[in-house]
């Protein structure tokens, strides 16, 4: 797989961070643990936009496609669906995946709140927002038990510890 990430980010984002390069390692993570990690194996393009931007742009997109005014952490917006991950060993054209898009304002008082950085949360939202691209949710408890399962396995893989676990 070649995977492509589109990435834009607003100046709140600290452009000396190598925001992409977190990015496609984050996504890559997922995309392994994830029911579609033949996609690896592939020799398929893969593209996910990513957009690191405000929490008034967030909270804008929040309100318009998911009646919900207020800025969220993340929002995921597949352009895939399985017809295209069944395919997904056949070289053909690029797979479009979807659009991530995270609030600065929320990821940052998050981290603090974690008492983890920035990048290591972005990280986090990022693992987040690709299962959400592969068809992953936490709707109902069994669904998401298994994509917080997935994401921490991730995450394991990327040398970050499971952000769901209460410190004692």
């Amino acid at each position: 797989m070649t995977l492509e990430i589109a990435l834009e980010a607003d100046e709140e984002w600290d452009s000396s961070r190598s925001w992409k390069q977190l990015a496609v390692k984050a996504a890559e993570a997922a995309i392994a643990e994830s029911q579609y990690s033949d996609l690896a194996d592939s020799d398929r393009a893969v593209e996910i936009s990513v957009t690191l931007t405000s929490d008034e742009h967030v909270r804008a997109l929040n309100a318009k496609w998911r009646g919900k005014d207020k800025p969220t952490n993340v929002l995921s917006f597949p352009m895939a669906d399985e017809m295209d991950f069944t395919r997904a060993t056949i070289a053909v054209t690029e797979m479009l995946l979807g659009d991530i898009i995270l609030a600065h304002g929320v990821c940052e008082a998050e981290a603090a709140a974690k008492g983890v950085s920035i990048d290591q949360h972005a990280t986090h939202l990022i693992v987040h927002g690709t299962l959400h691209l592969l068809g992953y949710d936490h709707i109902d408890e069994r669904d998401a038990v298994e994509m917080e399962a997935r994401e921490v396995r991730a995450l394991e893989r990327l040398g970050i510890s499971n952000p769901y676990e209460v410190p004692a």
